[in-house]
């Protein structure tokens, strides 16, 4: 289902005129009320009436996460505090976190964009939505949320966690749409297995997954276990949340809403522009928002652009699903390596499971040396030591095959690795403490 036509199957050059004139909008806005875009425009000599045409955006400067962090808690601000009427920002782990400050605009263009995102992974007023996303000041669970009350399905906030609990209310009150991580959803399906209940049974037949990086390996791996289509999202908090971009029926690149976020995929290394098809780092200029919009943000997300024509009839642009993140990309021994290749590969593998964790330190050589730990499936776990070491030697050949790397691989029991009800944990760097 298409829930804008108007805008996602809009003409590319009638798209274009929009977006122009949204950009001229921000760039004078930015400029006017937010002194840290001003100063940045100054030193690069760049006033709001050079930009002409969508090219000169390369004219202005880019902004970064530590960009977001150092001007913590309002320094971004772009609309006066009273028009402010909800606020959102990441965990903040890493240092200060970053805000994203919302007016009732911002509010409207969350709600519309994440509508078309449901929309086009099946959902209708029909459904009830099981939304398994956090709530809080995380935007995951309030995006989804906002995108069912648009189309006007019925919402489960569950919220994420409590599992029995989950599983419980999914079968009770007939949940037909399942919105969590890929990670969650997988546990989830184990955690029913052993309660024994026969998910394919269940009116559950859709889910949009997203937050964090995975292959299609698998989302093949999620469809099986529940009998659905699993369908892939993009957003993260400081663009606007999910609903940048979303999968439709055809399941071939994630459709970008470009009348409100102008993509661009550049050198991560250079800050070039890239052209479509070349992979690099995604950007992201916030055509629309009031509260903090932000011109050029470095997502450090990995992927490239699809401009060929849709079977779903959309006419806007598609990006790749994610590779990974530059910072979570691995350079081990020269090589760069990203989980979600690992993931890929190892899912192919028979009498493995699709939880694995990375374990990296450096060696007394100097060398980096890489353990991965891989779960064996329970109906294929022997006290035979021979099958075991055939399985893992296995592992170890087609990682060394696909990545070029070699690896030490640690096959564990069933549920060893910690499951999370959020973002999934698969790395852990020790060359780094």
């Amino acid at each position: 289902m298409i829930f804008n036509p108007e805008y996602e199957c809009m003409e590319n050059e009638g798209r274009k005129k929009l977006q122009l004139a949204s950009l001229k909008n921000l760039v004078e806005t930015l400029y006017t009320r937010v002194p840290f875009y001003r100063k940045k425009m100054d030193v690069l000599g760049i006033k709001p009436r050079d930009i002409h045409s969508l090219r000169d955006i390369e004219k202005l400067p880019f902004t970064t996460k530590d960009d977001l962090r150092e001007n913590y808690p309002r320094g971004l601000l772009a609309a006066p505090p009273d028009r402010i009427v909800e606020v959102h920002m990441s965990s903040g782990t890493t240092g200060k976190p970053v805000v994203d400050e919302y007016t009732q605009n911002d509010i409207n263009i969350w709600r519309e964009s994440m509508a078309r995102t449901m929309a086009a992974a099946g959902c209708t007023k029909d459904d009830v939505v099981q939304n398994c996303y956090g709530y809080g000041l995380f935007t995951g669970g309030p995006g989804a949320h906002y995108g069912a009350l648009t189309i006007g399905a019925e919402v489960l906030p569950m919220s994420s966690g409590n599992t029995a609990r989950q599983l419980m209310v999914m079968q009770d009150f007939g949940s037909t749409m399942l919105t969590c991580t890929p990670s969650y959803a997988l546990y989830m399906s184990e955690e029913a297995a052993d309660a024994g209940i026969d998910l394919h049974k269940l009116p559950l037949c859709k889910g949009c997954f997203g937050a964090e990086p995975w292959s299609e390996n698998m989302r093949k791996e999620i469809e099986s276990r529940y009998g659905m289509k699993a369908y892939d999202i993009y957003g993260l908090t400081e663009i606007i949340g999910p609903g940048v971009s979303f999968e439709c029926e055809a399941q071939n690149g994630l459709h970008i809403n470009e009348d409100l976020f102008y993509p661009e995929i550049i050198d991560p290394e250079t800050g070039r522009v890239l052209p479509d098809g070349e992979k690099g780092e995604l950007v992201f200029t916030t055509l629309t928002k009031d509260g903090t919009p932000l011109l050029r943000y470095r997502t450090r997300d990995i992927t490239y652009f699809m401009r060929e024509p849709c079977t779903c009839g959309r006419t806007t642009v598609r990006m790749h699903r994610l590779f990974g993140r530059t910072d979570d990309m691995l350079i081990i021994r020269g090589v760069n390596i990203f989980p979600s290749q690992i993931e890929q590969a190892l899912i192919e593998i028979e009498g493995t499971e699709p939880q694995y964790l990375i374990v990296v330190n450096r060696g007394e050589s100097r060398l980096d040396e890489v353990e991965l730990q891989v779960e064996v499936k329970k109906d294929f776990f022997s006290d035979e030591t021979k099958d075991l070491e055939d399985l893992r030697n296995k592992i170890e050949n087609v990682m060394k095959s696909k990545l070029q790397i070699t690896l030490k691989v640690k096959l564990v029991e069933p549920k060893t690795i910690e499951r999370s009800i959020g973002k999934a944990k698969r790395v852990i760097d020790n060359r780094k403490i």
